[in-house]
């Protein structure tokens, strides 16, 4: 925008947007008007938060063991399953607990000491970045605690999303933070694999202060900007706005008869046809929006046993709100890459014994001086305002 070399878009929007207007809110159109002209057409993020703890039932009651609540069960458990032979083929080969690489999956452990993964909480009516929180060196001590019993899966630093899938399909792994979605593809799997395997959801972790929860998610996911030099301003706005609007259903659920049907009240959905057609996809994440019957519908009709509504209703009613929902500050853009390159590093340290805990601190001083004092302006500067 300060380059002009993106399109004032209020005037088509007015014209030919009334779908859009209609289905997103004020605070996503928010971020995207500078000075009155509105310079992007926001699609939203239909889900609120991401992860939920999954774990194999048939392996705590091998073990005796009832599902976890605290912490302190949660560590009892997962030291069960790393050391207690839980698939009894008398190898010490499951992991208690495994997470992903840049310290993915680790939401819910967090959670349990009220704090989460860039985010900024209000603290004494200013907000404050979570990754140089006291509770967030708590939270990386309890995690050294994991990796130094051997709970934790040492190869973390190393596992990309299909690794961990892999160690979840193949029974190495019997807890963890899981995405809502898992359910269908990993967890899945490994039930296939293993006809005996039987996986819940459990409570999220409650830490010694009574904390717990997870990431919450910000409520736009993408923007569309149409160039200052396009000629086709109005028929972007006209394909956007059909798709906020009488295009929705069939780009979320495919075509009707074609791809589903409903039976007593219920989308029956014909997995094929539901497969090939998932290109719509597409389509759809241009402009999505929230459309909470469509989803629960869509949810339900691609197989109940995968619990997929029910595990984002359990998400939702335990999220932890991200203060700072606004976009990207210009001090964010000079500082953003290096600072979150030194806090993975860092942490990563910490948890795997390569760094003492005091690390913590010189990792806090660094990152104010290396440009987080002046995200912190900017971001407090935003929080002024749209508290005004």
């Amino acid at each position: 925008m300060n380059q002009k070399a993106l399109m004032s878009l209020n005037d088509y929007i007015e014209k030919y947007g009334a779908n859009l207007k209609a289905k997103i809110p004020k605070e996503a159109w928010d971020n995207v008007t500078v000075e009155g002209n509105i310079y992007a057409i926001p699609s939203l993020n239909e889900v609120n938060g991401t992860e939920i703890i999954y774990a194999r039932k048939d392996w705590l009651d091998k073990l005796g063991l009832k599902p976890p609540r605290t912490i302190q069960e949660y560590t009892a458990v997962m030291k069960a399953f790393a050391e207690g032979d839980p698939d009894g083929n008398g190898r010490k080969d499951t992991y208690g607990l495994s997470i992903l690489e840049h310290l993915e999956r680790t939401s819910p452990f967090l959670g349990a000491f009220g704090v989460q993964m860039n985010a900024w909480y209000e603290r004494d009516g200013k907000l404050v970045y979570s990754g140089i929180l006291p509770e967030m060196k708590e939270a990386l001590a309890y995690l050294r605690s994991l990796y130094d019993q051997d709970i934790l899966d040492p190869e973390f630093p190393l596992n990309k999303i299909d690794v961990l899938g892999e160690k979840v399909a193949t029974g190495r792994v019997g807890l963890y933070s899981a995405a809502w979605f898992d359910t269908r593809t990993h967890i899945a799997e490994n039930r296939k694999n293993d006809p005996s395997a039987e996986w819940i959801p459990l409570d999220f972790p409650v830490g010694p202060k009574g904390n717990h929860g997870v990431y919450s998610t910000s409520n736009v996911r993408s923007y569309n900007v149409v160039p200052l030099k396009s000629h086709n301003a109005e028929a972007v706005v006209k394909f956007l706005d059909f798709i906020a609007g009488p295009g929705q259903q069939a780009l979320k659920l495919g075509f009707e008869n074609e791809v589903w049907t409903r039976v007593n009240g219920k989308l029956s959905i014909r997995f094929a046809e539901h497969t090939k057609h998932a290109y719509r996809g597409i389509y759809g994440a241009l402009v999505d929006t929230v459309e909470k019957e469509m989803t629960k519908d869509r949810l339900e009709g691609l197989g109940e046993q995968f619990r997929l509504y029910d595990n984002l209703q359990r998400i939702e009613s335990n999220l932890m709100e991200n203060r700072f929902n606004g976009p990207p500050t210009p001090a964010m853009g000079k500082h953003q890459v290096k600072l979150s390159k030194l806090q993975e590093e860092t942490y990563t340290l910490i948890i795997t014994g390569l760094s003492p805990i005091e690390e913590f601190d010189a990792f806090v001083k660094k990152w104010k001086e290396s440009g987080g004092d002046e995200i912190s302006g900017e971001v407090n500067e935003w929080w002024r305002e749209t508290n005004k």
